[in-house]
């Protein structure tokens, strides 16, 4: 009897101690909707992720508040002025990489995405070395993209003009853009093995922002004594870091002294010069991590967005027309146009900036951890807070963009009609540990957009009038299944 007692009371003391906690918590923190509310928010989405979740509560709570108190207080600023000044002026405050409990138990705190800054910063510092010694930015690099969407130009040719799903093509296509770099090779789109990675990294990214995901996420302590939701997505993990070791051990074999040919050579050149420096973070299991981050990254978000530029042009065709004819006018009926020769083509430079604005594929950038208290817009951030900047609230702005909800080339055309990179469209980050491979992904996009228009004419199958520009929920915003036709375009 007596021990239940003491048990009852050591419950009650916990419980004020988390309560007077939370309460300290709040007072660091800017305000923000109760918990109901929040809950309240999620139920209504479905528990999925949706794109206007923040940007909803912001126009309630304002441009910075906290979705939650706790041990990790999540607070999400909105609005360009509050993300510029969290990224770019406190970048070093705000440079910090949360571990979530689910990506904890996915990943650990391993290389790029640890929250230690003597681990991600060499890390990082060496993979934009090394991608430039890989030919980013240069045209060694440039010929293997060119090649690689030439080659998905001839298999849509193969489809003979009928309705087809694209999006397996793109799959196969951007994929072997990072396997070219990472491992030195492409893979054949009917290689077995290959297909089995396609279909565990796919849906890998859909588990994410799914039910269960986030049940995890809020009650890790329970999740993760439950396997059968996550067995599958740890199964699909562990298929690629199984590739993954399989390609270092054969690169270990043929690592031709001095000589390295891909990412993974130069890493592990990295790791022996460094084998007797015992603060080195440079390892195999470091290597792995580094692999999955180069995979996810540089995929996904890239085959998104191939997806929506092809469905907007097939529901703009006004668009696509005008993009095919400046394509001839500067360049006459060219198989391709050079990177280096973009700038000819300033109205196709915005039609593919308007695509990465107007069907944004992210929920938010990716999530900052505060290294240390500081004050944005007025308002305490404390050390410890997970930060989420809501890039949605910045891209529909209509305080920044004319048409912010309407397909718009000229936000990026100045008035005499020439392109303007404007610094708004924050879909790559912005400070410190912004996209690594921001300039491979607008090269890739670049390449296979002006190639698939160059050779053909998107539209909608017969019978079919109407398109769906509602996103699929999830951690990366995909459009719905969809069917089109590559009419080859006759010169």
């Amino acid at each position: 009897m007596w021990i239940r007692a003491i048990l009852g009371a050591v419950l009650v003391c916990l419980l004020i101690l988390y309560f007077l906690k939370r309460l300290q918590m709040q007072k660091k923190c800017p305000p923000g909707p109760p918990l109901y509310v929040t809950a309240a928010t999620f139920i209504q989405a479905g528990f999925k992720l949706q794109p206007d979740m923040f940007t909803k509560l912001a126009k309630e709570y304002g441009a910075i508040y906290t979705l939650s108190e706790g041990t990790m207080p999540a607070i999400v600023v909105s609005g360009y002025e509050g993300i510029k000044e969290a990224l770019i002026k406190y970048s070093k405050e705000f440079s910090g990489r949360p571990i979530t409990p689910f990506f904890r138990a996915v990943a650990g705190e391993r290389g790029l995405s640890s929250p230690n800054v003597h681990i991600w910063e060499p890390q990082r510092k060496f993979g934009l070395v090394t991608l430039r010694k890989l030919g980013l930015g240069q045209k060694v690099l440039q010929r293997q993209i060119e090649d690689l969407a030439l080659q998905l130009a001839e298999t849509f040719a193969r489809e003979n003009g009928q309705p087809f799903d694209p999006s397996a093509h793109f799959f196969s296509s951007i994929a072997n853009v990072i396997s070219a770099l990472v491992f030195g090779h492409q893979f054949s789109p009917d290689d077995e093995e290959f297909l089995k990675l396609m279909y565990a990294l796919d849906y890998s990214v859909h588990f994410g922002g799914t039910f269960f995901h986030l049940l995890y996420e809020a009650a890790p302590w329970l999740m993760k004594h439950i396997k059968w939701p996550y067995k599958e997505f740890f199964d699909a993990r562990d298929l690629l870091a199984s590739r993954a070791r399989k390609e270092i051990e054969m690169h270990k074999t043929k690592l031709a002294g001095n000589d390295p040919r891909d990412f993974i050579d130069y890493y592990l050149l990295r790791i022996e010069e460094s084998k007797n420096d015992p603060t080195s973070t440079f390892d195999d299991d470091t290597l792995i991590h580094y692999i999955g981050n180069f995979i996810f990254g540089g995929t996904e978000t890239v085959i998104a967005t191939l997806q929506w530029a092809l469905l907007l042009m097939v529901h703009l065709p006004d668009i696509q027309e005008k993009v095919q004819k400046e394509m001839e006018d500067a360049f006459g009926f060219s198989q391709s146009i050079s990177y280096e020769d973009r700038k000819k083509v300033p109205y196709t430079l915005a039609v593919i900036q308007e695509i990465q604005r107007f069907k944004c594929v992210i929920l938010a950038l990716t999530p900052r951890q505060c290294v240390e208290d500081v004050t944005i817009l007025g308002f305490p951030i404390p050390k410890g807070a997970l930060i989420i900047p809501d890039v949605h609230s910045v891209i529909y702005d209509s305080k920044i963009w004319e048409t912010p909800h309407k397909f718009n080339p000229k936000h990026f055309l100045d008035k005499d009609g020439k392109f303007v990179n404007r610094e708004e469209l924050l879909i790559f980050g912005a400070g410190a540990r912004d996209c690594m491979g921001k300039n491979l992904a607008k090269m890739e996009l670049f390449y296979f957009f002006t190639t698939l228009l160059k050779a053909f004419t998107f539209k909608l199958p017969e019978g079919v009038t109407e398109v769906n520009l509602e996103p699929v929920s999830g951690v990366v915003f995909y459009p719905q299944h969809y069917k089109i036709c590559a009419l080859p375009r006759v010169y």
